[in-house]
């Protein structure tokens, strides 16, 4: 493949779309188990809060989808989709700073599992955004 080739190929798109896409799948691989969602020793208002999770998840994962590869491609519409496809990441790190937080249920030590799926999810954003940065001319059009 020629370099004018690799360049006009989307490979940044690519990278972020697998990590929208992971972002989507992967909460539900994660929580629709009996650890989770359908843990009885859960109270309602936590499940509340892992379903509302699981649908910021799908839904932060299709308007990335959307920014990147609707038609008439612009560097704003390629931000909103990078920023978009961080949010789900960002957020996690985040509960870090908040008080009585564990990455997994009890009798698990807090070993923060996400973070094996979170730190690359966030690098191909970075990377791919980085990659789609250089298709885009200088007035931000494809």
């Amino acid at each position: 493949m020629s370099d004018r080739n690799r360049r006009k190929f989307p490979w940044g798109k690519v990278l972020i779309s697998i990590s929208a896409a992971g972002t989507a799948v992967g909460v539900y691989v994660a929580d629709w188990n009996e650890t989770h969602i359908h843990n009885p020793s859960w109270p309602p208002h936590a499940k509340f809060h892992n379903a509302q999770t699981m649908s910021m998840g799908v839904a932060l994962g299709a308007a990335v989808l959307h920014y990147l590869w609707k038609p008439n491609q612009t560097r704003a519409s390629l931000d909103a989709a990078a920023v978009i496809a961080s949010m789900y990441g960002l957020t996690q790190l985040s509960v870090a700073l908040y008080p009585g937080v564990s990455s997994v249920d009890p009798p698990g030590k807090n070993t923060w599992p996400q973070l094996m799926t979170t730190l690359p999810s966030l690098g191909f954003v970075l990377a791919g955004y980085l990659l789609e940065r250089r298709r885009t001319n200088h007035n931000g059009e494809y």
